[in-house]
């Protein structure tokens, strides 16, 4: 923790600001290591200065944060001494003349009502901690392994006791219920999608059942000491159709040119990586083979959020990097027909390209 300190505070110099003010619940538990502060309401802001950390917070968490975030002065905040007041009064001890802000994370009202204490004028709206995240640590990519291990267990499991009849619901209740009970959390709610609905990118379980010969795609992740896993696997029960199979060899394929894309750049010592390239590689190849045009993003970077930089996009303008980890998710949605989507989560280490997610993912009929 010290030494993400170290590096924040560096960019702080960089960027000629006197302390930053973080409010963002991902980057509060990336200096903490602390995460049981919820998103339901702002429990905690943490201010860094040059030479100082502070936590603010309420009460509740009071004995908690003693313990386990010593390395931070604490501060609580309640309707006495609302945030506000308690960071103008460090910014006047501190002698604080340009305060960074993490101005994509307040509300609009947590805005307004800071600025009744401190001048806006010394407010400048930074992203610095994004640029920390970025890069992960090996053992940040050791945790997000470790959750990509339980994530394949889970995927096993799930394969073993798909039976028809069973709901979309039931099967992402009994996918969160495994997690869970190998002691971890899941990282967004899982998707289940049977047949049509697969069609659907982001479609919620529904009382569907599964039927014989039909497509179930699976999208969904695991939480493991703060870090999350990504992973979608898409496999037919009975007997898939001649236009099933030819779509899941296209986005298989689609995922493995872009793979190949990635490593063939890695070893060009003096290649710099486009993300934009690794997404045009998949895409085109899509879009060769008859089928429309992903109506999403290739993949995603991962790590204490499911979704987080870098972005490999049509539009993107990442580079990427040793230390990064994101995913690789081709998929091809036919509307009221169905839909294929495979994802893995890889990492650049060492100059190497590594997958992290390693359950099977050739045609399956269960």
């Amino acid at each position: 923790m010290n030494l993400r300190l170290q590096k924040l505070r560096k960019l702080l110099k960089e960027q000629n600001l006197d302390a930053i003010l973080i409010a963002s619940l991902p980057n509060i538990i990336y200096f903490t290591n602390f995460s049981a502060f919820t998103t339901i309401d702002r429990d905690a802001y943490l201010l860094i200065t040059k030479n100082k950390q502070y936590i603010f917070t309420h009460g509740i968490y009071k004995e908690a944060v003693e313990k386990q975030v010593s390395h931070f002065e604490l501060i609580s905040i309640q309707r006495e001494n609302p945030i506000g007041l308690a960071v103008k009064k460090l910014v006047a001890e501190q002698k604080i003349n340009k305060l960074g802000f993490e101005a994509f994370d307040l509300r609009v009202n947590e805005y307004d009502r800071l600025v009744t204490f401190i001048n806006k004028k010394i407010l400048v709206p930074t992203d610095l901690v994004h640029q920390l995240r970025l890069i992960k640590t090996p053992d940040e990519i050791r945790s997000i392994k470790d959750a990509c291990k339980l994530g394949d267990k889970a995927y096993s499991h799930m394969l073993k006791n798909l039976r028809t009849g069973i709901t979309e619901k039931k099967l992402a209740f009994d996918l969160e219920f495994f997690i869970k009970n190998h002691g971890a959390d899941i990282s967004f709610p899982p998707i289940v999608a049977f047949g049509s609905n697969a069609s659907m990118i982001h479609h919620v379980p529904t009382d569907t059942k599964l039927k014989r010969n039909s497509l179930i795609l699976m999208d969904f992740g695991v939480k493991l000491n703060n870090y999350c896993s990504d992973m979608t696997r898409t496999v037919f029960t009975g007997i898939a159709t001649e236009k099933q199979k030819e779509v899941y060899e296209i986005v298989l394929n689609a995922q493995k040119k872009a793979v190949d894309t990635l490593q063939s750049s890695i070893l060009n010592p003096k290649s710099l990586i486009n993300a934009v390239d690794i997404d045009k590689t998949a895409r085109e190849y899509i879009i060769a083979n008859g089928y429309p045009s992903m109506p999403h993003s290739l993949g995603h970077g991962i790590g204490l959020e499911v979704h987080e930089s870098p972005r490999l996009t049509m539009i993107s303008k990442d580079l990427l990097k040793p230390g990064m980890a994101f995913s690789i998710e081709p998929g091809i949605y036919l509307p009221d027909e169905f839909g294929v989507r495979i994802e893995d989560l890889y990492a650049i280490e060492n100059n190497e390209l590594k997958q992290l997610t390693n359950s099977p993912k050739n045609f399956t009929e269960v």
